[in-house]
């Protein structure tokens, strides 16, 4: 008898031990593997995970203390190698993923951390750009569950714009997936608020597993009076003249608060709200076609003010397409220092004369 009831205890202690959620592991969590600068048209290789990446993009590129791929150069949080992942200017962006030793199962609540961190260089190309440049500015990284592998099924969590750079900091992400998922993708993406494409780069190592855990139970929310609110009145426009009941054909109106990186066609991120302005102009307009004028002050050559002034209003054009606008009612043309409209003479009159300016050319776009 006594034989019996010490099999009996121990059969119960076993079954609830199977009984309770195992964490849900992940096969090479702190992406351990032979340094590689990911290049176009190369494999990805890095055990247990798959690139997710754009066809004709380079793959995540995989860093360690002594490598120094793309001028990027940070130890490890965790073993001897971290991967690094890049969004791209061109609307692409790197992601991995790989299948979960047990399924994310619907309403049950999930944890897991990821180490990340920027790095303050990285130099990089794109399928459509060969040259070298900086992917410097700030990412986030999204997490998603899915049906097979790549698959972008629910978005389970997402993180802040990851901005630190001189050491790794561990991010708790916890969800509840609406849905049962049996693989996992780890993504970089763009600051949810930018308005338009940049080169930015994260840097991700030493994954925890997924642990479950219990979900918090709300206590229930008691009214309260409802406010009303009035509306916030509406922001002055930067360009007052941009009004459809005051434009004529051939109109010109100066860009106000467009700002351009010295000697380049790089704008600043300060000159958003204005581009943004015009482009619900034209947006609310589809039958306006402009034409965007770059000029230049009087002092460098005609070659020099000549280039300069049309990369600089091909830049706007470039802008206002890529958010919608068609390319055929965005014509662009720099007038180098042909047209001044003031006296080169001075400061004041050199920067009156280095503008962008929009033109009216038709209502019948």
């Amino acid at each position: 008898m006594r034989i019996f009831f010490s099999f009996l205890i121990t059969a119960l202690f076993t079954l609830s031990l199977f009984g309770q959620d195992e964490p849900i592991l992940l096969k090479n969590p702190s992406f351990e593997g032979i340094p590689n600068a990911g290049a176009r048209n190369q494999a990805f290789v890095l055990d247990g995970w798959i690139d997710c990446g754009f066809p004709g993009e380079s793959p995540p590129d995989l860093h360690s203390a002594n490598t120094k791929h793309f001028n990027s150069n940070n130890n490890p949080a965790e073993g001897k190698t971290y991967l690094g992942m890049v969004v791209r200017s061109n609307d692409t962006w790197e992601s991995i993923s790989q299948r979960l030793s047990a399924p994310l199962v619907a309403g049950k609540c999930y944890s897991f951390t990821l180490s990340l961190r920027r790095s303050a260089s990285y130099l990089s190309k794109s399928a459509t750009d060969t040259s070298e440049v900086e992917y410097t500015a700030p990412a986030i990284l999204r997490i998603w569950g899915g049906e097979g592998v790549c698959n972008k099924a629910e978005l389970l969590d997402e993180t802040t714009i990851v901005t630190n750079m001189d050491r790794w900091i561990g991010k708790v992400f916890n969800f509840k997936p609406k849905s049962t998922h049996n693989y996992i993708v780890i993504e970089a993406y763009y600051n949810s608020t930018s308005n338009f494409r940049y080169n930015g780069n994260i840097l991700i190592d030493n994954a925890s597993p997924i642990y479950p855990e219990p979900c918090n139970v709300e206590e229930p929310v008691v009214a309260e009076p409802k406010v009303v609110e009035e509306p916030p009145a509406p922001k002055p426009k930067i360009l007052g003249d941009l009004d459809r009941s005051k434009l004529q054909k051939g109109q010109t109106i100066r860009i106000d608060q467009l700002y351009f990186k010295a000697d380049s066609s790089s704008m600043t991120d300060a000159s958003l709200p204005v581009l943004d302005e015009i482009y619900d102009f034209l947006a609310a307009n589809p039958d306006v076609v402009v034409e965007i004028g770059g000029h230049t002050n009087g002092i460098p050559s005609h070659e020099y003010c000549d280039r300069l002034s049309a990369e600089r209003a091909k830049a706007v054009a470039d802008f206002l397409n890529e958010k919608g606008i068609p390319r055929e009612r965005l014509q662009y043309k720099g007038y180098g220092k042909r047209q001044p409209v003031d006296s080169n003479r001075t400061q004041a009159g050199r920067q009156k004369n280095q503008r962008v300016e929009i033109k009216i050319l038709s209502f019948n776009g």
